[in-house]
């Protein structure tokens, strides 16, 4: 669908304190297949924490910005969250990385009483009150659970199932390569790196994902 507008919310830059980085470029290679025009969004604040990605462990004393960390995945083509609009946009993606759990909610630290960083709670507000399609992997898919009460995956992770059944929504195990699709909300979602799966197994239910929110779009 030529010219189709899907904004993509990134959390930074790395798996462990940001955004994942195979998954937000395998969502905007996706997009770019389709035709469709990404545009990419930060929020402008501090990092929950900086994690040293060689050590896996917390960098003592050092600060980053989510917006200025998320320009490296955007190669700068990218706006502060509080400008957008969902009257702008025809979809919203938002991969995953615990960045999404860190930064664009707080899911890593308080689980099922989390809140949604405001601004991304007012965009995604926005769409699913036009009935836009919005569409969430790997751990972002608790943040639809959380504002929505939404049918959603993460894969067949226990406890983080267990935490969207706690915040009043439901959880549906996938496999890697499949989405899951509410249609009541409008919402799709897909593990992606919830499970320690091959790459091309992550591209293929991103891909797919990609493809039912463009389809969502055009109805």
């Amino acid at each position: 669908m030529p010219n189709i507008q899907v904004g993509v919310v990134l959390a930074g830059c790395g798996v462990f304190d940001g955004s994942e980085i195979r998954e937000a470029v395998l969502t905007l290679l996706a997009l770019d297949q389709a035709g469709a025009q990404p545009r990419c969004f930060a929020p402008d604040m501090p990092q929950a924490h900086v994690v040293n990605h060689l050590a896996g462990a917390p960098a003592a004393g050092e600060s980053r910005n989510v917006l200025v960390e998320s320009a490296r995945i955007a190669r700068g083509d990218i706006q502060p969250l509080s400008k957008a609009r969902g009257a702008d946009l025809d979809a919203i993606i938002l991969p995953g990385g615990f960045g999404a759990a860190k930064n664009l909610c707080n899911f890593a630290f308080k689980g099922p009483d989390c809140t949604v960083q405001p601004d991304l709670a007012r965009l995604l507000t926005e769409m699913h009150d036009a009935q836009k399609p919005i569409g969430l992997m790997c751990i972002a898919p608790v943040i639809g659970a959380k504002l929505f009460k939404a049918a959603v995956t993460i894969g067949n992770d226990p406890a983080t199932a267990s935490a969207i059944r706690a915040m009043g929504a439901t959880h549906v195990e996938k496999t890697v390569t499949e989405i899951q699709i509410d249609a009541t909300h409008r919402l799709v979602t897909t593990p992606a790196y919830m499970y320690n799966a091959r790459l091309g197994d992550i591209a293929t239910g991103i891909a797919a994902l990609v493809q039912a929110v463009l389809q969502l779009a055009r109805h």
